[in-house]
């Protein structure tokens, strides 16, 4: 007697699981149901509003962390061309230093003009420039790393505004250094 009941529990045991099984698969083909008749055939969205292939490309976008940090790099260093930097600063007074030992004590006002102060303008220039040229770089690239990349991956919009301002920044940044180094602007008195 007890192997009878030891198969009718085993056999009750194993319809309970089919049904489970039943269960769980009908409730998978229900969902799926549900979310096809929750888009609209006329606008293609769902029910939430928001089209149905927008979704996917969401998720296909890339989170954009480099590229967002490059970009904010850019900026910087292009505002950092047009303001100026410690490092300028510093090559300016170093510069200015070395002028002041070589001018001798008899020369003309015009020598020590350009040994003193000509030159080390000069080089808070073209460090200026340095630093334009890599805001530059620096965005060019941010705005044309999507091209070698992911062609499904989408480059936030931010983005690229972002990297479009220090490609801005960059080229103003060198235009001023250049008119600076050549003395079209700001240039040392003449003696």
């Amino acid at each position: 007697m007890g192997t009878k009941t030891a198969e009718a529990a085993g056999n009750k045991a194993g319809e309970e699981v089919d049904t489970v099984e039943e269960e769980t698969a009908g409730t998978a083909a229900e969902e799926s149901s549900a979310d096809a008749a929750d888009v609209n055939p006329e606008t293609g969205a769902d029910a939430d509003g928001v089209p149905a292939g927008e979704e996917a490309a969401a998720a296909k976008a890339s989170s954009g962390v480099g590229q967002g940090a490059a970009a904010v790099v850019s900026a910087a260093l292009g505002l950092v061309s047009l303001t100026g930097s410690w490092v300028g600063t510093v090559a300016q007074a170093r510069d200015s230093l070395y002028g002041q030992l070589e001018v001798a004590s008899g020369s003309s006002v015009a020598t020590q003009i350009k040994q003193i102060y000509a030159d080390s303008w000069n080089v808070n220039a073209l460090v200026a420039g340095l630093f334009a040229l890599a805001a530059l770089i620096v965005g060019v690239v941010v705005l044309v790393r999507p091209a070698f990349g992911d062609p499904d991956r989408v480059q936030a919009p931010w983005i690229k505004s972002v990297a479009w301002a220090g490609v801005s920044l960059g080229v103003i940044g060198l235009l001023l250094a250049a008119a600076k180094y050549t003395d079209i602007i700001l240039s040392m008195p003449s003696t």
